[in-house]
């Protein structure tokens, strides 16, 4: 799927999100706020047989599968590993998936956890980064399934330019795809095969 002025709408995207994920250390309050969020409904909501919704939910479990795979097989010592000085670490990078699905599902009307999600990136420890992931996708699942296939038209304002429902979701999913590969070459440059290609090695 590609969606019209992607490529304009990249950068803005990258601006906002380095913005909306940069904040002072998460606190003990955050945790507890997490542990005690409800859980998400999209288990219960009826799935799209067919059309954009069902495409989307199709592409984002497979995307969900290889970030949450990968994010299992990098070993807990190597999440604070950057390439460089001032580039996101591991597990910076995966968070900022995170606090981007919280985010761009917020366009189409999803509100964002009770907790700070500003603060994400600030979560190091490999298990509490896993679970915010799955948090993170089941709230952008939740977000496809609450809409309607109308809604999918609706005007909407994204980072100064006029787009619709539909081309939020597909931002979502840019987004997604954009660092699923960061990963892979993250982990790649640490000896990590992902798993999904151990069979092809």
């Amino acid at each position: 799927m590609r969606v019209l002025k992607s490529k304009m709408m990249r950068p803005l995207v990258a601006t906002a999100l380095l913005v909306f994920m940069t904040a002072p250390v998460a606190g003990a309050a955050m945790r507890a706020a997490q542990q005690a969020a409800p859980q998400s409904p999209a288990s219960s909501l009826p799935l799209p047989k067919s059309g954009f919704r069902a495409e989307f939910l199709h592409d984002l479990d497979e995307v969900q599968k290889k970030i949450l795979a990968l994010a299992d097989a990098v070993p807990p010592e190597k999440y604070s590993w950057r390439p460089a000085p001032g580039v996101r670490s591991v597990s910076e990078v995966y968070m900022h998936i995170a606090g981007g699905n919280y985010f761009l599902a917020s366009f189409v009307g999803m509100k964002p956890p009770s907790y700070d999600t500003t603060k994400l990136e600030k979560i190091t420890e490999k298990q509490h980064v896993i679970d915010e992931l799955r948090r993170s996708f089941d709230h952008l699942r939740t977000a496809a399934l609450m809409a309607s296939d109308a809604d999918l038209d609706k005007s909407v304002k994204m980072f100064g330019n006029d787009t619709t429902y539909r081309a939020a979701f597909v931002t979502a999913l840019n987004h997604l795809h954009e660092h699923l590969g960061q990963s892979v070459a993250y982990a790649r440059m640490n000896g990590v095969v992902p798993p999904w290609s151990r069979n092809d090695q």
